[in-house]
């Protein structure tokens, strides 16, 4: 399994703080219908981190089973404790995911050694593809490239890693080091054309949660060579992506897709509704692209 192309970092939709789970289908449906290459539920956009482990699995099942191996489901299962990591990427195995998204351990801060034994234990644990996740903004950890690089010359089930750095001398330093058919992804989706234009295979996108058709086509049209198509996608998108950052993630793009009627725009403590200044600018990008 190598994950390429547009895959979404899905929101988790709530109704009076539970999971709506007849709204997540029809998210998902959405999604597909669309032509999104791939499905990351239980990230950090999906509010992985005030999911109960019950959550956590229901909301993995629901997806692999509206999903029925149309696109692949790319599971997030990362954790800072290494045991309970070990047992979400069991689960998501179980479940039928494609692969798990594991996060680097947060607010710990092992060191690069700890990383590797880390990583190299999931792998250990289960037989499918695992893509490490690299966001030291949010984690207070970063996994440097010789040691991802280590992973994945000893670890054939580490088959890619989602760089959200936004640093393209990182990502050059990755692809430089890690084997061939390594699966680089970007993270942030302002740098996701850079990144490809260096070697790297897609984006976990927070924009396609919105426009799930005109990310792909990005990529899509990066795939067959038409540059300039994806520059012109690129550029239409850059209000978006940065609109969609004007508070933490997942609060912007929430509050869009409410907007737009998609989905309930409910979420968890400690995430609160916008601040009005911020969703007035947001609501100007929204309409200038057209989507309210």
């Amino acid at each position: 399994m190598q994950f390429s192309g547009a895959l979404t970092a899905l929101v988790t939709p709530f109704k009076n703080n539970t999971l709506d789970e007849e709204g997540y289908r029809a998210f998902i449906e959405r999604q597909i219908t669309e032509g999104i290459h791939g499905l990351v539920p239980c990230g950090t956009t999906g509010e992985s981190a005030t999911l109960s482990h019950e959550e956590h699995e229901r909301v993995i099942e629901i997806c692999i089973d509206q999903a029925k191996g149309r696109v692949p489901v790319l599971a997030g299962a990362g954790s800072n404790n290494t045991t309970e990591a070990i047992r979400l990427a069991r689960f998501a195995q179980k479940a039928g995911a494609d692969g798990a998204l594991l996060i680097t351990p947060y607010y710990n801060k092992p060191t690069q050694e700890g990383l590797y034994l880390h990583f190299k234990a999931i792998a250990q644990a289960v037989d499918f593809p695992l893509v490490p996740y690299n966001v030291p903004g949010r984690t207070g950890c970063s996994l440097a490239p010789a040691t991802l690089a280590r992973l994945a010359h000893d670890c054939p089930n580490i088959v890619g890693v989602k760089e959200a750095t936004g640093d393209m001398a990182q990502g050059s330093r990755i692809l430089e080091q890690c084997p061939e058919g390594f699966s680089v992804l970007s993270g942030d989706d302002l740098s996701a054309l850079s990144l490809m234009a260096l070697g790297g295979k897609g984006v976990i996108s927070v924009t396609s949660n919105l426009v799930p058709g005109r990310v792909s086509a990005m990529c899509n049209a990066f795939a067959k060579g038409d540059l300039p198509a994806a520059q012109q996608i690129h550029h239409s998108l850059f209000p978006l992506h940065e609109a969609l950052f004007f508070e933490s993630n997942p609060i912007p793009v929430k509050t869009a897709l409410g907007l737009m009627g998609l989905i309930n725009a409910e979420m968890r403590l400690p995430l609160c509704p916008m601040g009005e200044v911020a969703k007035q600018k947001l609501i100007d990008v929204l309409r200038a692209q057209q989507l309210l």
